[in-house]
């Protein structure tokens, strides 16, 4: 959850790793939850550089992405196979272990982007966790860049260009990034 790594990701804040230590996380379900976290970090980077006065939490999307999985301790079988089960039980977890109900959403909404109540932090969460391994899924993206034209005045197709260069940037690293995952053990 911490330390030097190959390929570097950051560390996963403090408070979450407490979190994954007490609910006895596998340490695959770390590893890829380090992955995405650094993703987001490159994601909310890059979108305050470009989009200066766009106004989102930052530290909402970085919680989000490090815990968007965090179900997964509970259904671990979908670390390795298919399953929404972990979407709302993460919820629950994160509620349980007195998460704001702020935070506790990216749990259930990492999957759910075409949802209304969605906002800018939950598609940066989203995005994060499908560009980590270099997924591109365009309806998130056209998703993305229009709540960003919309906040800037920008013309879609110039949002777009610029979302699509950081993406590419980001997804062109993903191999490392896979190969940190599948080193660890699905559980201990």
């Amino acid at each position: 959850m911490s330390g030097t790594v190959d390929p570097p990701l950051l560390p996963l804040p403090d408070r979450v790793a407490g979190l994954l230590s007490e609910l006895e996380c596998p340490p695959r379900l770390a590893a890829h939850l380090r992955a995405v976290h650094d993703v987001a970090h490159q994601l909310v980077d890059w979108t305050e550089k470009c989009h200066p006065a766009l106004f989102f939490d930052r530290e909402a999307v970085l919680f989000g992405a490090a815990t968007h999985d965090i179900g997964k301790t509970v259904h671990v079988s979908e670390l390795s196979g298919p399953g929404a089960a972990h979407e709302e039980a993460g919820r629950t977890l994160l509620l349980g272990c007195s998460v704001s109900p702020e935070l506790a959403r990216f749990a259930a909404t990492h999957a759910s982007w075409t949802e209304s109540r969605v906002g800018l932090e939950d598609l940066l969460v989203s995005l994060a966790d499908k560009i980590w391994k270099n997924k591109r899924v365009p309806d998130l993206e056209d998703l993305v860049v229009a709540r960003l034209a919309e906040a800037t005045g920008r013309a879609v197709w110039e949002e777009f260009i610029a979302l699509d260069e950081v993406l590419t940037r980001i997804g062109d690293e993903a191999d490392g990034r896979l190969a940190f995952q599948a080193s660890f053990p699905i559980d201990d």
